[in-house]
């Protein structure tokens, strides 16, 4: 039987995993969930993880090289995200031990949260609850339609697609900036990164976290774009240059903003910057809907079962060096189905 550790914390079991996923794990193997209030140290899950064949690891929790060097009987490292930045890939590679990531199920999740921070910011209704809350009458303030302004897309994957198909239902103009994408949809221009920041009248940050798009997001960025702009990141804290940001609604360079990451732990909002009056900031919840825990959930589930079948699990991203594979009796380290299995 496998031997199966699942890293969420208690606390956020429920809302990162779920009950339907949890029992479907439990009926292919051993479960054990993690007994600590908090994200796990990975001294804490090397010593908790003794002996299981697979962990099932939420998002937070590193998997350095260390970890990899001190479980000998881990042959799959499975992350129910498909950000795998703080997993040593290599580590596990050189100690033939299969790491998995989860496929995108959360487009509409975040494609629904940037459309109610656009409502939201051109509309003061946060502001106006939180002033009715505080028992002041707020100021009464003239609001802004999204029909027919326009929305400037920063990376056109699979959020930014979604993002796009509600978009055009709001009546709203569609320019997006993706060097590695040509778009073939004629209601949507492609543009130049400048072009999108001096066009839209709410510019969205959707684009990956990578070494060249670290604090794309700078004082030039914000100095390029309309003062009536609202600026929205729903992708990762680095691609925002925070102090910037702040300077940039301070000096009124643009109208106000909206984040769901930043540069705390877990990729929340930093509290230096959360404060600020024209900022609405929330707690990494863009994802966080049923469908789209659920799907991720279940992408480790499927990844489990694949391994009990002898085939290689899905969002595999180092299948040629799971050596550790062989370890299981119907598990062939290149993948493929072991002869044993091969009518099943």
């Amino acid at each position: 039987m496998l031997k199966i550790f699942l890293t969420h914390a208690p606390q956020t079991l429920d809302h990162y995993y779920g009950q339907a996923a949890l029992s479907r794990l439990q009926a292919l193997g051993e479960v054990t969930l993690n007994p600590l209030p908090h994200p796990l140290t990975t001294e804490e899950l090397i010593d908790l993880a003794q002996g299981h064949t697979v962990i099932v690891s939420s998002r937070e929790t590193a998997a350095p090289a260390a970890l990899f060097e001190q479980l000998p009987e881990l042959v799959m490292f499975s992350r129910v995200a498909v950000d795998i930045r703080n997993i040593d890939v290599d580590a596990a590679s050189r100690h033939g031990v299969l790491v998995t990531r989860a496929s995108p199920g959360f487009d509409t999740s975040v494609a629904e949260w940037v459309i109610g921070v656009m409502i939201d910011l051109g509309r003061g209704i946060s502001r106006a609850a939180a002033t009715y809350w505080a028992g002041h009458l707020p100021t009464i303030e003239m609001g802004r339609e999204l029909r027919g302004a326009t929305l400037g897309i920063i990376g056109y994957g699979f959020i930014g697609q979604r993002l796009a198909s509600l978009a055009k239902a709001f009546g709203m103009r569609i320019v997006v900036y993706d060097p590695y994408t040509t778009i073939s949809d004629a209601e949507v221009t492609q543009c130049a990164f400048d072009a999108v920041l001096a066009a839209a009248e709410y510019v969205v940050c959707l684009a990956p976290a990578t070494p060249e798009t670290t604090d794309l997001f700078d004082a030039e960025a914000f100095a390029a774009m309309r003062p009536d702009a609202f600026f929205i990141n729903a992708a990762r804290g680095e691609l925002l240059d925070e102090r910037a940001l702040h300077d940039a609604l301070d000096n009124g360079l643009i109208a106000g903003a909206a984040i769901d990451v930043g540069r705390a732990p877990d990729q929340m909002p930093s509290p230096s910057l959360t404060p600020h009056a024209k900022l609405i900031s929330t707690p990494h919840i863009g994802g966080l809907t049923p469908p789209a825990s659920a799907h991720q959930a279940m992408d480790t589930v499927r990844q489990v079962a694949d391994l009990r079948r002898g085939v290689m699990p899905s969002g595999a991203v180092n299948a040629e060096q799971a050596s550790r594979l062989a370890s299981l009796p119907s598990v062939s380290p290149v993948g493929m189905p072991c002869k044993e299995n091969v009518n099943e």
